[in-house]
């Protein structure tokens, strides 16, 4: 072991005092006012500018031709992307708003003068499943709105689907090709449904997205606005998302999405640059017919259409309320292409001619958001930069910077603190060191291969849609994901194995090696953590259970009622506790289930220990329908708003030493 230097110690000491200052702000301070969050904003800023000179003046050598001076060069220069667009997102984050109060004297008048203004609910489908399309129709049903129609926009012209909807009483929709994909559908459903019938106002749903009753009811009145032309209400999921679900976390860790929706987005309201995201949304006709439709040039058509309006003179509002909730991306394939979608719509709308950099009529606000967004999916070549530097610099001798750990933790760890320290307390606890990083990593290796890809066929790629159901009873390996981790962990514990008992491996470790080495052996851990991620645990519910507090009765066959609370309920299963245990409810045995406000449920025990039992339900269809109804018609906090780190860390442990 190397003793620390006094300087070390020294240094040690303020990195210790800029900790305590953090958690100190943290507490004082308020991430709802804006002079708070310029005094915490301004202060991390200052720290990360401080460690950006650093590493310009102090930790790159002079040029001299040859990988290592190339090396260290590619390597800052996506650093310093990273960096921008950290300080971009603290100068963002200075303002948000809240609309709920206008949408509250929206409403209020309007249902006085009983004039809301018709809607056409537009659901996109494509090849979802009826579990999965089913919530979306049957909550769009009822919507407690008094002039609404509803429209499914089949993409995979299924008969089957055609005859639900008549069955249902909704309008169907298809057409004879898939031309521009999602954009393309939506289309041919503003082109049908033109006349004098058509309603000023189109709702667009993805299939797997359920609307709660409200939804309308406390959006139209933001249109009495003419320059708005969207109004986007956030995402939120009933399922966890598979990092959540393979690391055990789902209810301690918030998925990667929370605080773009509820902290960047309300930030970028403010600023006059919040941006359609897809789903759940509201859209005026006229200004759809005014820019000929929705946009079909990039396959992110909901912020290309943001843009489009923006260079017309229109706005999206941001709502900030949980008026929906849909189905995450259940497995890591389908996470992955969701994101890299995502990404490769970015950078097609940013090279358009008439894109928010080549366009006209964009303000400069309005332009630096974008590029916001584009930094964004650029910083993710700095993960996998991160994750090799250490086993370039012990297999070839090559640092990514010049510097040793006392330089590292008089400079990187002050900005490093107080990064981590402003993100939890401007999110409000939604994000988790490790976790956070996991995640990011996880859709790395994609992201950069995209964005490699784009630099020379960023057009005419097939559309790809985030598949949705199917089986997730079993256990996955994903093992093209694995390799990549595997791979990316085997080289850093390789390059701490060389460095230690290799054939040059140093006598006396100096202040570099030990930065690296202790880099290594970060960059091990946290792939080692996304090689967990590759192991798809199953999701042993046929649906997901919602928490409920429902009071009941359990009736058995001989017709004794045993009082009982219900906890999770689904409309396959219901979880309770009965008031006392009673042996004779083994596995198997027929049960009804009488719900507090609701219909009798009859069904049979499939667990049981102790008080507490595990109900498979058998519901007639009419019945099974209206329990999806009232299941998903208004907010449920199935998955935490708010993180919690030792929840999380003990999740990972547990499945990290396999007791799932």
């Amino acid at each position: 072991m190397v003793d620390a230097s006094p300087d070390a110690a020294t240094v040690l000491m303020t990195d210790l005092g800029v900790l305590c200052g953090c958690i100190a702000l943290s507490k004082l301070l308020d991430p709802v006012r804006a002079v708070d969050r310029a005094i915490f904003g301004g202060l991390t800023a200052i720290l990360i500018v401080a460690y950006t000179a650093w590493r310009l003046f102090d930790t790159i050598p002079g040029f001299e031709f040859g990988f290592g001076a190339i090396w260290q060069r590619f390597y800052f220069v996506f650093e310093a992307i990273a960096i921008l667009y950290t300080l971009m997102s603290i100068v963002i984050l200075l303002r948000h708003t809240d609309h709920s109060a206008t949408a509250d004297v929206a409403e209020a008048e309007i249902d006085a003068a009983n004039s809301w203004p018709p809607v056409d609910v537009f659901i996109c489908t494509y090849n979802e499943p009826v579990d999965v399309l089913e919530k979306s129709v049957l909550l769009s049903r009822a919507l407690d709105y008094p002039d609404v129609r509803i429209w499914v926009l089949d993409d995979t012209r299924r008969p089957w689907l055609r005859e639900y909807c008549n069955e249902l009483g909704v309008n169907y929709l298809t057409r004879s090709s898939n031309e521009w994909a999602k954009a393309g559908n939506l289309n041919n459903g503003l082109r049908l449904t033109a006349g004098p019938r058509a309603a000023p106002l189109l709702l667009v749903l993805d299939a797997d997205f359920a609307p709660h009753s409200n939804l309308l009811k406390r959006t139209v009145g933001l249109f009495r606005d003419p320059k708005i032309a969207v109004v986007q209400t956030p995402q939120l999921y009933f399922n966890a998302d598979p990092i959540q679900h393979n690391l055990m976390a789902s209810k301690a860790w918030i998925d990667d999405q929370r605080i773009f929706f509820d902290v960047f987005q309300p930030a970028k309201d403010a600023w006059g640059a919040a941006f359609c995201v897809g789903t759940t949304f509201l859209v005026r006709r006229d200004r759809l017919n005014e820019i000929g439709g929705f946009p079909h040039e990039a396959v992110s058509e909901d912020i290309n259409l943001t843009y489009t309006m923006m260079s017309h003179g229109y706005v999206t509002r941001w709502l900030n309320e949980r008026l929906s909730v849909g189905l995450a991306a259940e497995g890591l394939p389908e996470y992955i292409t969701q994101r890299a979608r995502w990404c490769l719509g970015t950078i097609q709308v940013a090279l358009l001619r008439n894109g928010p950099f080549r366009g006209a009529n964009f303000t400069m606000v309005q332009r630096l958001h974008y590029l916001h967004g584009v930094l964004n999916w650029l910083c993710k070549p700095f993960i996998v930069l991160m994750l090799l530097a250490p086993a370039v610099y012990w297999f070839f001798g090559i640092p990514a910077f010049e510097a040793d750990y006392v330089d590292f933790l008089g400079h990187a760890v002050p900005a490093l603190l107080a990064f981590y320290a402003y993100s939890g307390w401007v999110s409000r606890r939604r994000t988790l060191p490790i976790f956070m990083e996991v995640t990011h990593m996880v859709t790395a290796v994609a992201v950069t291969w995209t964005l490699i890809t784009c630099l020379y066929r960023p057009f005419g790629r097939p559309f790809k849609v985030t598949d949705k159901g199917g089986d997730r009873s079993r256990t996955i390996v994903r093992w093209d994901m694995l390799r990549i981790f595997g791979g990316l962990c085997a080289v850093s514990v390789g390059a701490i194995i060389w460095a230690l008992i290799g054939p040059n491996a140093p006598t006396e470790a100096t202040p570099v090696d030990i930065l690296n080495l202790v880099w290594a052996g970060i960059s091990s851990l946290l792939a080692g953590v996304a090689c967990i991620v590759c192991f798809e645990k199953p999701r042993l519910h046929r649906e997901e259970l919602f928490q409920t507090d429902h009071v009941g009765q359990l009736r058995t066959e001989t017709g004794l009622l045993l009082p009982c609370s219900v906890h999770r309920l689904s409309t396959v299963d219901a979880s309770l506790s009965l008031a006392q245990e009673h042996r004779d409810l083994t596995i198997g045995t027929a049960v009804d289930l009488v719900l507090d406000g609701l219909q009798t449920v009859g069904g049979h025990v499939s667990f049981s220990r102790g008080r507490d039992l595990l109900v498979s339900l058998s519901l007639p269809e009419a019945q099974r329908r209206d329990m999806v109804v009232a299941l998903y018609r208004s907010p449920n906090d199935n998955l935490p708003l708010q993180a919690d780190m030792g929840k999380a860390l003990a999740g990972l442990l547990r499945r990290s030493i396999g007791r799932d």
